[in-house]
């Protein structure tokens, strides 16, 4: 599933990150990487995704998300 699938309150766990170089460069540079684990605080529709990894709050709108790829953690 992408990131932006996944419900409030939920943690997941970054399996693959999918897009061109300029994407994938951005994500790894703000701490997303395959295996960080996200908690989702806020994921409302048609709004960013807002989540919580290695101690800092990231906003990703939802074509980011779609190039995500994760699996919940606990589920």
């Amino acid at each position: 599933m992408d990131l932006g699938e996944v419900k409030a309150d939920r943690e997941a766990k970054v399996s693959s990150i999918n897009g061109d170089t300029r994407f994938l460069s951005r994500v790894t540079s703000i701490g997303i990487t395959p295996g960080c684990v996200l908690k989702v605080i806020r994921n409302d529709k048609n709004r960013p995704v807002l989540v919580f990894a290695r101690d800092t709050m990231i906003a990703l709108n939802r074509n980011e998300c779609k190039g995500i790829e994760v699996t919940e953690v606990g589920a």
